[in-house]
């Protein structure tokens, strides 16, 4: 059973997608500019960029005369980062927390049980 969020994943996949983004995230642009920020890409491989950004949900383009504007949507990011990182993060905190006192040296930090473990402020 495909995931919903494969498309993004495969779009975040290649670094020329993430750039397009983060050019985005800046504000909405128009294809020339985005195509003019590429120096090393043809238009048409650029749009072909924007093509797979936008199929995946992760831009947005709307009609301005005979331009079209791009912008970023960051819900299918928020829904990855729901379902893949949010979860972990309290996991994440401990382990660093724990890391960070033995590192630091502090006396029994490893021997004690984690709840009775005192935690120091930074």
């Amino acid at each position: 059973m495909p995931d919903d969020l494969d498309d993004v994943w495969k779009a975040l996949s290649d670094p020329t997608r993430r750039a397009i983004l983060d050019l985005l995230r800046e504000g909405p642009r128009t294809t020339t500019e985005i195509v003019e920020s590429f120096t090393n890409l043809t238009r048409f491989g650029v749009m072909k960029h924007i093509d797979v950004l936008r199929a995946a949900g992760l831009v947005n383009t709307r009609e301005e005369g005979r331009q079209r504007v791009n912008s970023l949507n960051a819900v299918p990011i928020r829904q990855i980062y729901e379902r893949w990182v949010s979860r972990y993060e309290g996991s994440w905190a401990d382990t660093l927390l724990r890391i960070k006192e033995d590192a630091e040296g502090e006396p029994g930090a490893r021997n004690r049980p984690q709840s009775m473990q005192k935690r120091r402020k930074t």
